[in-house]
């Protein structure tokens, strides 16, 4: 069904600036080096939205910063990152240090890309699906606590209503 519903919007293969400008103001709002906005399909996830500290929006700093030297791009696979996570829960994830977290350190962005803390939220649109995630990143563990999870899913809030104005054709 979120495969289908991807489709019929639109999203999920290609980037959307608009989703580039969302997580600029995600990082803007939460202070972290890399933001995203996360679709996921039957296969991997699509950031079609992509915040990097360059400024750059094609996942190069996030290259950088992997420690084993492995390319990171808009792609990754489902079995990367914390977002398929959030998607299948359906709730907001904080994980101030994913080294505290023994079903969470061993992800393999922990040791690819040196990813230390996340926060992020699904986004369920009007239909009930969870398209995907909005997310923050960082190499370094990051306090979020509440304050974080609140911001996150009001931001989360904030991007469903722009779909669904985009998907209304109000946008």
């Amino acid at each position: 069904m979120r495969v289908r519903r991807l489709r019929q919007l639109g999203f999920g293969d290609r980037p959307d600036p608009a989703f580039d400008q969302f997580a600029d103001h995600l990082a803007a709002v939460t202070g972290a080096p890399y933001s995203m906005v996360n679709f996921i399909d039957e296969n991997r996830q699509y950031f079609a939205g992509l915040h990097t500290p360059s400024g750059e929006h094609n996942g190069a700093d996030l290259s950088a910063a992997a420690a084993a030297g492995s390319e990171v791009s808009r792609f990754m696979a489902r079995d990367h990152g914390y977002c398929p996570h959030v998607v299948v829960r359906r709730k907001a994830l904080v994980l101030e240090d994913v080294c505290d977290y023994p079903r969470f350190a061993g992800n393999p962005v922990v040791d690819e890309i040196g990813i230390r803390s996340y926060l992020g939220a699904p986004l369920i649109d009007r239909t009930g699906i969870a398209l995907g995630t909005i997310c923050v990143v960082d190499t370094e563990p990051r306090p979020w606590g509440r304050a974080g999870l609140e911001t996150i899913k009001a931001l989360a809030a904030e991007l469903i209503e722009q779909i669904h104005r985009r998907e209304d054709g109000a946008i």
